[in-house]
Parts: structure tokens; C-alpha cells; sequence
């Protein structure tokens, strides 16, 4: 059975691992998601998630933040291995789970693309 566990070793939690993502970026865009990659040298991705006021009030913030942890807890194995990833919601878009999960899966393979 697979893991579907999301510790905190897939997590970006520190100052200095967001810094480094957005130093070293590469980006990818669409109508829900900008993300934000870098390589990190590990055999799995992590995520960091930056959702800001722009999305909306904290109940949508929230649920932004629920639905991109969960979209990356149940595409960890689909996701390419070794990125660091910096999620942030499009002002305006509306969160759901299957076009959270659609454009994160999209938008990582075209960052793996980019970074290869």
C-alpha cells in the first residue's frame, strides 16, 4: 500500500527553505495556481503553501489551504521526486478539489520539465 502520509518532512516550514525557492525559481501559471519550483536534493517533494489576503476572507483562504495540502497529500506519488514547491492561489479563483489536484499535477511536471 502506498504512503499517503503528509509529515512534516514534506512540508516547507522555515524562512530560509521559502527564500531559497523563491531565489532559485522557476514558476508556472495557470488559472488557479502560480508554483513556484526549485530542486532540493531529496528522494521526495515537499510543499510550502502562501495564501494571502488577495484569495479572499479566511474562510476561503482556508479552504484554499485544506484543498492544496490534500491535493499534494494524494499526488505525492504521481509528482515528480526532488522539487521544492511554493504554491499560491490566483486572486479571485475558487477552490475544488479536482481542479486544485488537475492544476498542481500539471503545473509540477511542466516545472520538472523546465528544470531538467
Amino acid at each position: 500500500m502506498s504512503d499517503f502520509s503528509f509529515d512534516r518532512s514534506r512540508r516547507l516550514l522555515k524562512k530560509i527553505e521559502f527564500d531559497r525557492v523563491f531565489a532559485r525559481r522557476r514558476s508556472a501559471g495557470d488559472g488557479m495556481l502560480i508554483l513556484y519550483a526549485c530542486e532540493n536534493n531529496l528522494p521526495h517533494s515537499r510543499i510550502g503553501l502562501v495564501v494571502s489576503r488577495k484569495a479572499g476572507n479566511a474562510v476561503i483562504r482556508n479552504r484554499w489551504k485544506r484543498c492544496l495540502r490534500e491535493a499534494f497529500r494524494l499526488a505525492q506519488q504521481q509528482l515528480p521526486l526532488g522539487l521544492d514547491l511554493v504554491a499560491l492561489p490566483r486572486a479571485g479563483a475558487t477552490p475544488t478539489m479536482p481542479r486544485v489536484q488537475q492544476s498542481l499535477r500539471s503545473l509540477s511536471d511542466r516545472l520538472a520539465r523546465q528544470l531538467s
